[in-house]
């Protein structure tokens, strides 16, 4: 406990994300010592080096703010380890922490992470848990150690996907539950009334990085995946598909019952009726909204009109790396 009286702690995090659990943290009891987050990155037409969302709120929150280019930096861990923080809190921050910094917080490391642990460890939880179609998920704190996501659990709170949500919808609802979440885990921790728990290895899955292999729409798997897939990258990176050899983004899509007739990829109706079907490997999908090329996302309907597709035209396709 620092001389004001209140636990102290250094937060590091960068993107939307991790912006609820600093707001949270900065509302509570709790005295944040400094604000760590990557440095600025260039940005827009001009590449004007903009700052990520928590550097963006930090500074109009008046908080004072580190960007280490080395984690491992000694000065950066000098000043950490001057500052006396009685925990570090991690929220996608992007990097793995040295032993030499896990060990100086007086409480640990807190790291809070979007799936429901030991699941989905890695980069790209929230993507991968919607593309796999599953049917919750959730946030988890956990006490760091030197591992990717492999300490120990502190405490999980869970959340329904629903069948029609998209990445985006899930991303902002653990970003609040893992803020009101991290609040209670100090709280609890504060008062040396948590026991952490070791993860199941033999639970263990990994959600890599998104490549850019993950957005190609295969249309030999079934209908019901392509859907979790178009959902899962919405609204970042957006599934795809190729038409008449240019790129076709696809970042709405329903299933349209069985495929009647035509190959997987071919258009089995396309008018104001039944809108866009298209066969896969196991019954169709109806694309509900698209974006060519260059353009803004529109309506399948509005596609159409432009662009008339007969049935039996094929849209591109490629092999997707299962996860």
């Amino acid at each position: 406990m620092n001389s004001f009286g209140k636990p102290a702690l250094v937060f590091m995090g960068t993107p939307d994300f991790a912006v609820p659990s600093l707001r949270a943290l900065v509302e509570s009891e709790f005295r944040v010592l400094r604000v760590v987050t990557q440095p600025d990155r260039p940005r827009g037409r001009g590449n004007k080096l903009t700052p990520g969302p928590v550097k963006a709120y930090a500074l109009k929150q008046g908080l004072e703010i580190l960007q280490p280019a080395r984690i491992r930096d000694q000065v950066f861990v000098d000043l950490i380890r001057e500052l006396d923080p009685d925990f570090i809190v991690v929220v996608a921050f992007g990097r793995i922490l040295p032993r030499v910094v896990l060990e100086i917080p007086r409480l640990g490391c807190v790291n809070v992470h979007a799936s429901l642990l030991p699941r989905f460890r890695g980069a790209a939880p929230v993507q991968w848990a919607v593309m796999n179609g599953e049917p919750e998920t959730g946030v988890t704190t956990m006490l760091m150690d030197e591992g990717l996501d492999t300490g120990d659990i502190l405490l999980q709170e869970k959340t329904v996907i629903g069948p029609d949500d998209n990445a985006g919808v899930v991303h902002d609802r653990l970003a609040e539950l893992g803020a009101s979440l991290l609040v209670r885990t100090l709280d609890r921790m504060t008062a040396g009334e948590l026991v952490p728990r070791p993860q199941d290895e033999t639970r263990a899955t990994y959600a890599p990085p998104l490549r850019r292999e993950h957005e190609v729409i295969d249309w030999t798997r079934p209908a019901e995946q392509i859907k979790n897939q178009v959902r899962g990258l919405d609204p970042w990176p957006g599934a795809h598909t190729i038409l008449d050899g240019r790129v076709l983004k696809v970042w709405r899509a329903e299933i349209a019952g069985d495929r009647d007739g035509g190959r997987p990829g071919q258009v089995l109706r396309a008018d104001p009726v039944h809108g866009l079907v298209v066969g896969t490997g196991a019954g169709a999908v109806r694309l509900l909204e698209v974006q060519p090329a260059g353009r803004r996302r529109i309506r399948a309907e509005d596609f159409l009109r432009g662009c008339p597709l007969p049935p039996g035209k094929a849209f591109g396709w490629a092999p997707i790396r299962s996860q």
